[in-house]
C-alpha cells in the first residue's frame, strides 16, 4: 500500500513539475499568437493566474490591432472570475465605452453594474457602495433599455433597495440602542420617508416615538415642552396607522405619560 501511496505522490509531484515547466516555456515564449491561445486555453481550464499573466502582457501587445479588442475581452473576463469585482468593473466599463461596436459591449456594459452590485456588502452598515451600485445599474437600464439583461438589472436594483431599507433601519436602531435619541428621532424619521413601504415601518413609528418620548424626558426645562409635544405626534402618527399594532399598548402608556406632563404645564 505505502509503495502504490509513493507512487502515486510522485506521479503527481512530476505532473505539477511538467505543467510548471510548460507554463514557464510559454511565457519565454516570443510567439504571441501561440501566447494568446495559451491564456485562453488556461481560461477555460479556469487556470485564471495563469491566464491573467499572460493576457496582461498582451494587452500591450496587441493595442492598436484587430485582436486588441478580443484580449481585452479575455482580460475583463479573467479578473472577473479571479473575484476582483473592482477592478473587473473598471475594465468592463472601459472595454464596453472604447468598443462600443464590439458584440459583446452591451454585454460589458452590464457586467460593469452586474460587478458593483456584488461588491456592494450585504454586511456593512455603510450604504455608499451600495448607492454606487444602484447607480450603475440605472445607467445600464437607462442606455440599454431593450437588453434582455435589463429584467436581471432590475432585480439586482430591488434587492439593493432592500438592502438600503434594512441598514436605514438598523443604523437608526443603533442610535437608539445607544441612547442617541436626538440621532435616532431624525434616522427613523428618514427612514420612514424614504422608504414608506418597508416591512420595518410598524416598528419604526414605535421606536421613533419612544425616542422622542425618551429625548424630551432628558431635556432641560425650557426645552422639554415642546419636545413632548413632538413626542405625543409621533406616538399619534404611529397608533393612527396601527391602532391594533403589536405596540399599541405600549404607545398609548407612553402618550399618557407625555399628556399628564403637558397637562400640569398647560
Amino acid at each position: 500500500m505505502k509503495s502504490i501511496r509513493s507512487a502515486f505522490v510522485a506521479l503527481g509531484l512530476l505532473l505539477a513539475l511538467t505543467s510548471c515547466g510548460d507554463y514557464n516555456q510559454v511565457l519565454k515564449s516570443t510567439d504571441n499568437e501561440f501566447k494568446l491561445n495559451k491564456a485562453i486555453d488556461y481560461f477555460n481550464a479556469k487556470k485564471y493566474n495563469q491566464a491573467f499573466a499572460l493576457l496582461d502582457e498582451l494587452l500591450t501587445t496587441y493595442r492598436g490591432t484587430s485582436k486588441a479588442q478580443d484580449v481585452y475581452l479575455y482580460y475583463c473576463k479573467t479578473v472577473y472570475a479571479q473575484r476582483d469585482y473592482i477592478l473587473a468593473q473598471y475594465h468592463y466599463k472601459q472595454f464596453s465605452k472604447t468598443f462600443p461596436r464590439h458584440p459583446e459591449a452591451n454585454e460589458a456594459a452590464y457586467m460593469s453594474a452586474y460587478c458593483m452590485y456584488l461588491d456592494a456588502p450585504s454586511s456593512s452598515l455603510d450604504p455608499a457602495p451600495i448607492y454606487k451600485a444602484m447607480d450603475e445599474l440605472q445607467l445600464f437600464i437607462n442606455t440599454h433599455a431593450q437588453h434582455p439583461r435589463v429584467p436581471e438589472a432590475n432585480n439586482w436594483m430591488d434587492e439593493l433597495r432592500n438592502r438600503l431599507e434594512t441598514k436605514s433601519f438598523e443604523i437608526a436602531k443603533q442610535y437608539y440602542r445607544t441612547q442617541r435619541y436626538a440621532a435616532a428621532v431624525v434616522a427613523f424619521s428618514n427612514t420612514l420617508a424614504e422608504f414608506p413601504d418597508a416591512p420595518y415601518r410598524e416598528e419604526a413609528l414605535y421606536l421613533k416615538a419612544v425616542s422622542a418620548f425618551r429625548l424630551a424626558e432628558n431635556s432641560i426645562d425650557d426645552k422639554k415642552p415642546l419636545r413632548m409635544k413632538e413626542a405625543r405626534t409621533a406616538c399619534r402618527d404611529a397608533l393612527t396607522l396601527f391602532p391594533e399594532g403589536r405596540f399599541a399598548k405600549e404607545l398609548q402608556r407612553v402618550q399618557t405619560k407625555i399628556d399628564a406632563y403637558l397637562q400640569k404645564k398647560s
